[in-house]
């Protein structure tokens, strides 16, 4: 819904500071002086789920790691074993007595002493898969990560249950969600212009663009049922009850792969969203998820 629009301002500043703070209004491709639109972008329960999420899987995503560090391996397969793990965070001893972290993805291997491996800890070196700074709670406290991690597990699904519900009820789903064939198609068209920074405008930027649609689908309807199926899956008791998830995943130790690998792809998406955020207006977008109101800039750049 628009709201109300503001003519175009022919004496606007001019200079470096000007364009930074419209840069940091409304991205890199705008222009100050084009008339802005007012429109309602994010209704209430969209942007309360948001910042839900945003908390839980932080929580989620450094308890996990706390979890991980008790067995700092991931395995694939009937060929990765104990002995011969998909990837492993380990530690070594130099001559000086010393630390050396190593991280081995198949047959590779790299130096990641201070980050992955061997880390310090109130300026004592020690043998952790990652650093106390990324994990919660404590430095090496396995049964509290585990508690962490569960009960934030299940406000993770009941946000998303909600969330699900009502984006179906309420058409958020079909308006705003749901691919596209076009947007498959013209997926190049659309990375091209977002590598020239060329963000919607005008009626364009009033709905998601193609990306947008297949990011948020994939994260929201196949990433997170996957990462919550997964974790379900290495647990014991689960495992009786339904012992399809074992067989669905290839076993326990391939679902806690599967697991790791949602949980990063989760983290990869928070970066690329934020990148996005910031070059396509910060105060913008941040608005809008908090008060649900953004502004559309009316002429130039892309339309359509």
């Amino acid at each position: 819904m628009t709201i109300a629009s503001e003519p175009a301002n022919d004496h606007a500043p001019r200079g470096p500071w000007a364009w930074i703070a419209n840069f940091l209004k409304y991205g890199a491709n705008s222009d100050s002086g084009d008339p802005k639109v007012w429109f309602f972008r994010h209704p209430l329960f969209v942007r309360i789920t948001h910042w839900t999420n945003v908390i839980v899987l932080t929580v989620m995503l450094m308890s996990g790691l706390q979890i991980f560090n008790a067995h700092s391996a991931l395995y694939w397969g009937y060929q990765s074993d104990f002995d011969h793990p998909l990837l492993s965070m380990v530690a070594m001893q130099n001559n000086d007595g010393s630390l050396k972290g190593i991280t081995q993805i198949g047959s590779w291997h790299f130096d990641t002493t201070g980050w992955l491996g061997a880390s310090q800890v109130n300026g004592q070196w020690v043998v952790r898969g990652f650093p106390s700074w990324a994990t919660i709670p404590g430095t090496q406290w396995l049964a509290l990560g585990r508690l962490w991690h569960f009960f934030f597990a299940w406000l993770f699904v009941a946000n998303g249950v909600i969330f699900a519900s009502l984006a179906f009820y309420s058409g958020h789903f079909r308006r705003d969600l749901k691919p596209k064939t076009s947007d498959i198609t013209g997926l190049p068209t659309e990375i091209a212009h977002h590598a020239r920074l060329q963000f919607p405008k005008g009626e364009a930027a009033k709905s998601y663009n193609g990306i947008q649609r297949l990011t948020y689908f994939t994260v929201i309807f196949i990433i997170g049922p996957l990462i919550v199926l997964t974790g379900l899956t290495m647990s014991p008791t689960l495992d009786t009850a339904f012992p399809f998830l074992p067989w669905l995943f290839g076993g326990r130790q391939s679902a806690r792969t599967i697991h790791f690998l949602c949980a990063f792809s989760f983290l990869l998406f928070f970066f690329v969203h934020i990148v996005m955020v910031v070059l396509s207006g910060t105060w913008n977008n941040i608005r809008s998820m908090i008060t649900g109101n953004y502004e559309i800039e009316q002429t130039g750049g892309r339309d359509a």
